[in-house]
This record gives C-alpha cells, structure tokens and sequence, in this order.
C-alpha cells in the first residue's frame, strides 16, 4: 500500500486547529475576554450571554481601551501589547502574552469590537473574520473601555458545536468562571446576566473584599466558616493567602479557587494534598471549600505550557506543596472556635440559687461532714420559659410594647383589635398551593420540634441569639430564621393582610434613585442612567399595583407612591432604611412572567424586607432599643407557632448546638 502524500495544511485549517486549542467552549473565550479586561485595569466588568455563550457571549470593560490605530492588528495572532522577547516570560505579570485569544476567537465566530481610550473623541467599532477586520473601524458613541461581542460561537465548526453540552451547562460554565475571578478581584464589580433579562446571576458591588463576595458568589453557610490563610517562604521565593473552610462545614463535592500569580489554574497535586488533611476532620465522602492565591517568583514558573494557559509548572513543586499542606494542617487544628461556648460563673446582679445557698449553709453549719444528695443534671436544667433567662439578670428593664411600633405607620385593617376581622379568603391559585406544599414537605422534623418546644434564653446581637431545646443549647441565626418565617406567613395568609399605612406616602421614584446610589445596588454606567432605570421601575411597579394592593395589600397610588405595606405579624413593623433596596430589587429580582415564580420570588424578596437584619445592615429594631423586646417577644414566639423549618437549616449552621447541658453540668461536677 502507498504512504499517503504529506501536505501542508492550509492557512484558515491551521487556524481553526489552532483556534479550538485556544477555545474549547464559551467559558474558555470568556476568560481570555475577562483576562483582557483586568491587563487593560477594567474597574467594572459585565458580562452578557444568550444561549450559555453559543449565541451570544459579550463582555464590557471600563479600562483603557484600544488605540484606533490597533484596531487592524488586534485580531491577528502573536499580536500584543505584552510581551516584545521570549525572555519576558520569565517576568510575565500580565495574564495574556501571546496575542492569540482575539483572533482564535474570530476564526470560530462572528467578533466585534466597540473600544474607546480616555484621549479619543468618541467610541470606534470594528468587525472580524478570520482575524481580519471586514471594512474600516466606524465611529460611534460609547464610554471609555472596550465591549467585545462574540456571536455564533463554533458557527462554522459543526464537529465542535455539536460536541458542546447544552446552553443551560455551558452557562454553568460561564458562570464558574465569572465568579472565580469575582472572588479574587475583589476590587473589581463583576455582573453576569442572561440577554434580554433585568435580574442577573452574579453581581458583586466594587471596592469589595474577597469574604463579601463569596459570601455572595457561595452564600454566608461557607462565608462564616471561613478560615483565612497566609504563609511566605523566602527560601522557596512563595507566598500564599486565601480562605479555606473549617471543620464545621462540608460539600459534596470540592469547591477549589486556585490563583498562581492571579491566573485562574488547577493543580490536580495541590488539592488532593490538601483534601487529604481535610479527610481527617470532615465526615466521609464530604469536602472543603478552598480559595488560595499563590504568588510564586515569575522565574520560577512556566506558563507557557498550554494554549489555554490553565495549566503552569513551577519550580519546587513538591516542596511547596508540602508547605502548603502543613499550614492548612496548623489551621485546622484549632478551627473549633464557632462551636466554642464561653460562660461566666456568675451573670450581672444575678444571686446564688437559693436552694443551694440553704444547702451550703446547712452543711456548713452541722460541721458533720455529711454527705448530701447529688445534684443530677436533669435536675439542673430550665425547662420552662417563665424561668430565670440570661435577660432577668440584667439592670435595663424590658420596654412596653406598644412603644415598638414606629411613629411614621399606623395600623389598620385586619391588624386593627376595634374592628372585627374580615372573613378569611380561601385560597384557590394552584401556583400559591404548590408553593405551600413545597415548604410543608420540605420541613425539617426535629427543627420544628426544636422551635415548637423551645425555650428562649436570650439574644447575643440582633442576628443571633441562644435557645434551649431538652437539655441542648442552641445557636441561632434569627436573621434567617425570621427570613423563612415572613416567606412563609406571606404564602399561608396569600390574600388576608391587614394593612401598614405609611402616614405620608413614599414616591417610589425618590426609593429607587436612593437604591441606585447605594453601593449594594451595583449599578454601573453600563445599566443606564439612573432617571431612566427609576421611572422605569415605576412604571412596572405601578403597572403590577392591582395585583399587589388585592393580595398583599401593598398600595401603589397613580402618582407612583408607596401607600401601604402588607402587616404580617402583630406588633412588628421591617426596617424602614432597607425599603429603597426592597423597591429596587422588586423590579429586578421578581420574576413578573410566570405565575408561581412571580409569587415564590414576590414573597422570598418581601420576606428579605422585613427579616430581622443582619449585623452589617441597616436596621431599624437595632437602632431601637427595644430591639430585645421585638425578637423575644415577636419574632420566636411567632416562630414557635408557625415556622416549619427546611431541612437545609439543619446544615448551615442557622441551628448550631453549642452545648449539651448534661455533659455540662458532669464538667461543673468535676471541678
């Protein structure tokens, strides 16, 4: 048989090979894009996607832009602006250097560039094919930065295309990748969304810290069991800071953030290093949460070993790996501390149990010696709350209630004790009945067990206080806790509020240009101009108002006024300083389309409203001094009636036993 005849590829073949090393899928493109933008000192980065990136994957910076004179240029490969000789590699401190990303993207899809730097007179657009522009660079209008649009992602790669998963995996994939960088840029405001819709998926506000934005990105059960992380070698040239989980938290599967030199990688080594320490603390088949940002000599690392730049090699693998190891180990032994329960041998102005004031005297006095009858621990311990709470010993009296409500509501329909309470509507919308069941199958038993029976010990802060269920001590997190609790009565008593009237009504207009301002909305230029956004959310709001005033008696006037709010428990009014990020997150977190993801996210961003708030929000019980009397009085004893607790509360620590008094007391019995 004849050897086949070797043959030089041609160039847009070469290209393409070239192309799908570089740009596996959508997420592969999106960080090189997101890479560019950090070289380029982008301080806001949003990210667009339609179909996971395979229609439409956009990416809009704030940085400094691209020259019009580069524009020609940008697309061919081994284009850049950062690196001129081979051996700048060795003092690399850029994330792209080889120029090949732009055009192995425009090799596999429709590319537009629209950049404009801080000199230029106005914004310059320009479209590519196979790294080509297709005609000269239009001018436009546009900010500062540059916004890169890449359409049709593998159009003309069907073996590709066709090898990609579905568009709802693929923007998984996005996602992962956005909030990585999200993470270790803290600095940096990261938003992703889907096209064509006002909520996004990640948003995190700048000028941030890496805790913030994971407890936003992996929700606070991580971000409270956090560990931080720091160690430098000189010998080995490396330094390391991150966060890594305690003992008191697992996953199934391993959470792994590694940054080598800023540059998202993987190192297979590292980590199964480090979960083999953690095998030793956490429960079988359960893993860690780990951020680590190694920076290593650029000598000393090799990142030149594969196209996509998510593999490095780097010098002394072994022994700083092992460094790494032991200093995860060093931490992890003494990450108790959040089940640790501190206790004093006598509260403030408390006195010695009476009973056992008699015993002593008595013993003291027969002088016999005689032996008394032990003290069990079952003995010992309240069960009632009418007993003494850690609250009677201490000198400020408790406030009356009726000095809780603020001055700027009053009360009025079914909230009203003169008037007689209207008939109870039955509730009919299957959407609101599903949502029901959803939370009533989904409960936790011995939680609501817990609640139904607890006894209330006292508050540490408003975000935390101590219950007593049997002989157990619990932790609590009453910010969540009181959060499922609103969620839950706003479904149940769907269509049956009485009414919060505001004695001045609030122009919802005023609420969302107050919210836009916040930091915590995470607006940027690229949402548009404020006015614009607030008239528009007034616009929807007022365009929902009968739908809203019918079944949860929140009023909106025809002048774009807030009038009323939904009164869901007795003798409790939210915190009013959170009602502007409440306006704004109803026009863009509530899902107006669909019925029951209307009511589910309605109700799920109502009860965020009126939660008690956590310790870093604004809160209006906190500023009141009888904030106290509100969540002992208000909010668990409504609780003990009602909450169904999910089971998910079972893991994160919203109930976190600290105690078992049994044992506790055998502890006193030996001292």
């Amino acid at each position: 048989m004849e050897p086949g005849k070797i043959r030089k590829l041609e160039e847009v073949v070469v290209n393409r090979i070239a192309a799908g090393e570089v740009v596996q899928r959508p997420c592969n493109a999106l960080k090189e894009m997101i890479e560019n933008s950090l070289d380029a000192k982008a301080t806001q980065i949003q990210v667009t996607v339609k179909q996971g990136g395979l229609k439409l994957l956009q990416i809009q910076d704030n940085g400094t832009g691209i020259r019009k004179e580069d524009l020609e240029i940008v697309c061919e490969r081994f284009t850049t602006s950062k690196l001129r000789e081979f051996e700048d590699l060795t003092s690399i401190a850029t994330y792209g250097f080889r120029g090949e990303a732009l055009a192995s993207i425009s090799h596999v899809a429709h590319l537009t560039i629209t950049t404009r730097t801080n000199d230029s007179k106005c914004a310059w657009k320009a479209s590519y094919v196979d790294s080509k522009l297709t005609g000269p660079p239009k001018p436009c209008a546009g900010n500062q930065g540059t916004q890169i649009s890449v359409e049709d992602l593998f159009y003309n790669v069907a073996t590709r295309r066709k090898a990609l998963k579905s568009p709802g995996e693929e923007h998984a994939k996005v996602a992962e990748v956005v909030s990585r960088y999200a993470v270790h840029n803290s600095k940096v405001s990261f938003t992703l969304k889907k096209q064509g819709e006002n909520s996004t998926d990640i948003r995190t506000p700048p000028n941030s810290t890496v805790v913030d934005n994971i407890r936003i990105i992996f929700g606070p059960s991580v971000a409270r069991e956090l560990l931080e992380l720091s160690l430098e070698d000189d010998k080995l040239k490396f330094k390391l800071n991150g966060h890594i989980s305690n003992a008191n938290y697992s996953v199934k599967k391993c959470v792994f953030l590694l940054f080598i030199n800023h540059r998202l990688v993987d190192s297979t080594a590292l980590r199964k290093a480090i979960e083999t320490v953690y095998a030793s603390y956490l429960p079988k088949n359960s893993h860690p949460f780990m951020y680590l940002s190694l920076e290593i000599a650029p000598q000393n690392v090799d990142v030149n070993v594969h196209p996509t730049k998510h593999e490095v090699h780097f010098l002394h693998e072994e022994s700083i790996i092992e460094k790494i190891q032991q200093a995860v180990e060093t931490r992890l032994l003494g990450c108790n501390s959040s089940r640790t329960f501190y206790t004093q041998a006598l509260l403030p102005g408390a006195n010695p149990a009476p009973e056992l004031v008699n015993e002593n005297e008595q013993s003291g006095s027969s002088g016999s010696g005689e032996k008394k009858d032990k003290i069990y621990a079952h003995q010992m311990v309240r069960t009632d709350s009418r007993d003494q709470k850690l609250d009677k010993f201490l000198s400020k009296p408790a406030r009356n209630k009726d000095e809780q409500m603020d001055e700027d509501f009053e009360e009025s329909g079914n909230s009203s004790s003169n008037d007689p309470k209207p008939e109870r509507r039955e509730i009919r919308l299957t959407s609101v009945l599903m949502l029901i069941s959803e939370f009533e199958n989904g409960c936790h038993a011995g939680l609501r067990e817990a609640v139904k029976n607890m006894t209330f010990v006292g508050c540490v802060n408003p975000q935390y206080a101590l219950i007593q269920h049997g002989n157990k001590l619990y932790l609590t997190n009453t910010s969540s806790l009181s959060e499922e609790l609103f969620y839950q009565l706003l479904l149940a008593d769907f269509g049956n509020f009485g009414v919060l009237k505001l004695s001045t009504p609030a122009s919802i207009n005023e609420l969302a240009l107050i919210a836009l301002d916040l930091e915590e909305s995470g607006w940027s230029e690229a949402d548009g101009n404020k006015e614009d956004l607030a008239n528009y959310i007034v616009t929807l709001l007022q365009s929902k108002s009968p739908m809203l005033d019918d079944y949860f008696s929140l009023k909106i006037d025809d002048d774009g006024n807030l009038c009323t709010l939904p009164y869901i428990i007795d003798d409790y009014v939210p915190a009013m300083e959170g009602l502007p990020m409440y306006i704004l997150r109803l026009a863009t977190e509530v899902d107006w389309d669909d019925e029951k993801e209307c009511f589910q996210t309605f109700c799920r961003e109502t009860a965020r409203f009126y939660r008690i708030q956590r310790n870093n929000e604004p809160n209006q019980v906190e500023a009141n001094d009888n904030w106290k009397w509100v969540v002992e009085h208000v909010i668990y004893p409504a609780m003990r009636k009602s909450l169904l607790p999910p089971q998910h509360f079972a893991q994160d620590t919203t109930f976190l036993q600290i105690a078992n008094l049994t044992d506790l007391y055998r502890v006193f019995e030996r001292c």
